[in-house]
């Protein structure tokens, strides 16, 4: 017994000195993109729409406008009113934004999530050059869309999006937003993502700018209009015709929704983790397997009593520990949070068999006042007459 514990201790210490010494660092911040200082630039920003699908974003939606008037003159906005039933476009009309077009949306076609099929109606009122695609619960800082639109000029790329700040107020969020964060980039190292020498891709989808010509080479929205992780899937496609994508991290972009209760964001990585690995049940068993090796075995194996295993836990908990210290550095939190990962781990994965759960059983999962239905490999879409 003592030999197979030592045999599975050295092997998590393995992955995680494996893990450290991966030449695309997952763990660093090394890709970051913050607002830059400058005068506005009208003619910039005249080449840009932005293009924001809404519902029931009552709370949050003029806070959102606001950080996009503060850009500067030029930005065209177009919001799709996806069936709000709340005081959403009250509460935009109130803002009197002479740039402004809001669109009611259509009734949602079958094999159609609501956000795509939102944003394939607002896609089709932009003539700029570019097309900037924001979630109605986005703060922008000011000058980061012209910041954006000069990385973009400057380093040929037509597909950049920024993981927007999440929101930190609650002792919940501060446990387990940073590492969704660090999750997300371990899954889609974004030194990968951003290599046109790998086919790795992913997006933040709350923040996107994008050449308007690439949505139309790619068949518009229309050509992901089921996928449940649907920045990752636009990504994908923009990177499949040739293109260069970039993701990054930074301060000037925040998300405004707050999750206060554990239900909250277990509900939100519950509602796509499964997705994530293609609904394979062999996935979900390796995601499993991995996670308790490299997360929690350490923790099981710094107590015992023989040296050699109690040695080999200590340096997987201390590349643990590090590699997580710099995230949480970047949004300002304690590296004392690093203590908490194996129980943050063991959360995220308890989120992914609740997922995985749900999707077996054929319940529906709600968004927004819609039910999406996980059957097999597919998600089916049908619209709760009743609203949530």
């Amino acid at each position: 017994m003592e030999a197979f514990c030592i045999v599975l201790v050295a092997f998590s210490t393995l992955l995680w000195v494996g893990f450290a010494l991966l030449p695309w660092r997952p763990w660093s911040n090394q890709d970051v993109l913050d607002a830059m200082d400058g005068d506005d630039d009208a003619e910039v920003l005249r080449e840009i729409t932005v293009v924001i699908p809404a519902r029931n974003e009552a709370e949050v939606i003029q806070q959102t406008l606001h950080s996009i008037v503060k850009q500067g003159p030029g930005l065209k906005i177009v919001l799709i009113d996806d069936h709000s039933e709340d005081a959403t476009v009250e509460k935009a009309r109130q803002m009197r934004i002479s740039d402004l077009r809001i669109i009611p949306s259509a009734p949602l076609p079958p094999g159609w999530s609501g956000k795509l099929w939102g944003l394939e109606q607002g896609r089709q009122h932009v003539a700029t050059q570019y097309t900037f695609l924001l979630d109605a619960d986005i703060e922008l800082a000011r000058g980061v869309v012209k910041t954006l639109r000069e990385k973009m000029d400057r380093e040929g790329i037509p597909f950049i999006s920024l993981m927007a700040a999440p929101s930190m107020s609650g002792s919940w969020e501060k446990l387990l937003m940073p590492a969704f964060v660090h999750f997300f980039k371990v899954l889609y190292p974004f030194g990968r993502v951003n290599s046109h020498r790998t086919r790795v891709a992913a997006a933040a989808g709350g923040c996107i700018l994008v050449e308007s010509r690439m949505l139309d080479q790619i068949g518009g929205f229309e050509s992901i209009k089921s996928a449940v992780i649907d920045d990752c899937a636009l990504a994908r496609r923009v990177k499949s015709q040739g293109s260069k994508i970039w993701l990054g991290l930074t301060h000037s972009v925040k998300s405004v929704r707050s999750y206060q209760q554990l239900r909250e964001i277990w509900d939100m990585v519950a509602r796509t983790a499964f997705a994530q690995l293609h609904y394979s049940v062999g996935l979900l068993v390796l995601c499993t397997l991995v996670m308790l090796l490299v997360y929690q075995v350490p923790v099981a194996m710094v107590a015992s009593s023989n040296i050699l295993i109690r040695y080999l836990a200590l340096a997987s908990l201390t590349i643990m520990f590090l590699t997580y210290v710099p995230i949480l550095r970047f949004y300002d939190r304690s590296s004392a949070w690093a203590l908490g990962l194996p129980l943050v781990a063991a959360l995220f994965l308890a989120m992914t068999w609740t997922s995985a759960i749900r999707c077996w059983r054929g319940e529906r999962t709600r968004w927004k006042g819609r039910v999406y239905q996980c059957q097999a490999a597919t998600v089916d879409f049908s619209e709760n007459k009743r609203g949530s």
